[in-house]
């Protein structure tokens, strides 16, 4: 079964980390780009960052360029985010996310199609004191 399976979530207080895992079974991420996006309550979904697929392109999204870092390990089929330095604002649920078009440059994330096949079911991350 083809699917992306996230860990890591949950709740911390501001000035905080935490470490998002996606791990992929059922193919390999080796030749993919995969990206982490977020949405909050009441607003859209917005890419947070992306990485290629042998990790020498990465992109942040603004507000979290110097405290999120996105990183791969293709031995273990698995994409990370270590974030620091937490903020309420950065309270989302978020989710990985690729697709065999996928293609991330040091400044977006996207496919031809503007959509992603391959989903995480998504990690809620809550920045509260």
């Amino acid at each position: 079964q083809v699917q992306l399976v996230e860990s890591g979530g949950g709740l911390v207080q501001p000035g905080g980390s935490l470490r998002l895992s996606c791990a992929a079974s059922g193919f390999s991420l080796d030749y993919y780009a995969i990206g982490w996006f977020r949405q909050a309550s009441g607003k859209e979904r917005e890419v947070v960052s992306c990485i290629s697929p042998s990790g020498a392109s990465t992109y942040y999204l603004d507000s979290v360029l110097g405290r999120f870092t996105i990183s791969r390990d293709n031995a273990k089929n698995t994409a990370y985010l270590r974030m620091n330095r937490l903020k309420p604002e950065d309270t989302a649920v978020y989710y990985c996310a690729t697709d065999p078009a996928a293609y991330c440059s040091g400044s977006h994330y996207y496919t031809p199609a503007g959509s992603f096949y391959y989903w995480g079911q998504g990690a809620q991350v809550t920045v509260s004191s």
